[in-house]
């Protein structure tokens, strides 16, 4: 058994563990969260719905907490309650597939996973198409492609994460097996920046603004780009989607018009997004989001600008960022003999969602 597995299912049997307490949590009312496969509850005349982000404040996941400051959840008719996984706590995903959040906003890759183990989670809006990641390095590391890794440690978030997975798919990409270097959790934002500072690590992946201030701090480089959709390309084969909208296909089912709101609210971000500057969308965001002991304001602007690519800009999953994704479950162990690739997303509330708003579809 793999570490890689049994963090795995241990993290699914934390999800389930915690199903009795992330109420509290979050926050939420047992009246203001609609969990399981039932509908959504109605307040002021509108269904009320909840989602936990893998990270809330993190660049690679800005446009659900975007889609909020710029009312237009509202706009499109429903109340969102929006969340943020917290390190040491549970996953996004995990909550979702264990009902207590009707929605995550966690990386498409998970659905594989999730079906790979009899629980039918999908994909109803793509967000991104590529993981807008790098792979930080020490400058005396001597890593420059990921066969590179081989004997070395390199920091993930957890084991079990995306970003676990990524960092697996890399090293098999370039002919390496799990045994040939070594994985370790390392967080993200300061956690990960003083595994590097200590040589813990010889290299790890992370996002912005966690990669501009390991610049900044002199600890790493950027050595693997998968912030675009070239990048993700070069090195891992295909376009990889991964900022998606997951939630349990039955919950979906049942709540129909409801998830045709959510994605309608959150395609017209997209559609915002690249009709506006990165200093646009910075101002829209919480400051603290984009001005901390990470980064500066101005800093955030320019990475933004640097990653606006990873975006796209109508919600439709890429024709061709499935197979490569799928092929990263595969890498990571799943059996996925009983899941196609066609029952792990659906484009049909994309759609309608650009139709609606008068892009076509």
């Amino acid at each position: 058994m793999s570490t890689k597995k049994f963090s795995v299912r241990s993290r699914r049997n934390v999800a389930l563990a915690a199903a009795g307490t992330l109420l509290a949590t979050l926050g939420l009312s047992a009246c203001g969260s609609s969990s399981g496969s039932g509908s959504a509850p109605v307040v002021n005349g509108m269904p009320t719905v909840t989602m936990m982000v893998g990270g809330i404040d993190k660049q690679i996941y800005l446009p659900y907490e975007l889609a909020q400051n710029l009312g237009f959840y509202k706009k499109y008719g429903v109340n969102m309650q929006l969340s943020t996984e917290t390190q040491g706590g549970i996953g996004a995903e995990d909550a979702m597939a264990s009902g207590q959040v009707d929605f995550a906003g966690a990386w498409y890759v998970h659905t594989f996973d999730f079906q790979s183990k009899g629980k039918d989670v999908i994909s109803v809006a793509q967000l991104s198409a590529a993981p807008g990641e790098r792979v930080m390095c020490s400058k005396n590391s001597g890593v420059t492609t990921p066969a590179d890794f081989k004997g070395k440690s390199i920091g993930v978030t957890d084991l079990g994460s995306g970003t676990d997975d990524l960092i697996q798919q890399l090293a098999s990409h370039y002919g390496l097996n799990t045994s040939e270097y070594h994985r370790v959790g390392v967080g993200d934002g300061a956690t990960l920046l003083s595994s590097l500072q200590q040589g813990r690590v010889a290299c790890a992946i992370t996002t912005q603004p966690t990669v501009n201030a390991v610049e900044k701090a002199g600890a790493g480089v950027s050595v693997l780009d998968l912030s675009s959709p070239q990048g993700a390309t070069k090195w891992l084969g295909g376009t990889w989607p991964a900022a998606a909208v997951l939630a349990q296909s039955d919950w979906v089912k049942n709540n129909q018009a409801t998830v045709q709101k959510v994605v309608d609210a959150l395609v017209a971000t997209m559609h915002w997004i690249h009709t506006h500057t990165a200093a646009d969308i910075a101002n829209a965001l919480p400051q603290s989001y984009v001005s901390n002991g990470l980064t500066s304001k101005s800093d955030y602007i320019a990475t933004l600008q640097e990653d606006l690519g990873q975006f796209l800009p109508d919600g439709m999953m890429p024709s061709n960022g499935p197979a490569t994704v799928q092929t990263t479950a595969k890498i990571e162990g799943d059996n996925l003999s009983g899941v196609s690739i066609p029952g792990t997303y659906t484009n049909q509330y994309v759609v309608a969602a650009n139709k609606a708003l008068g892009f076509g579809g």
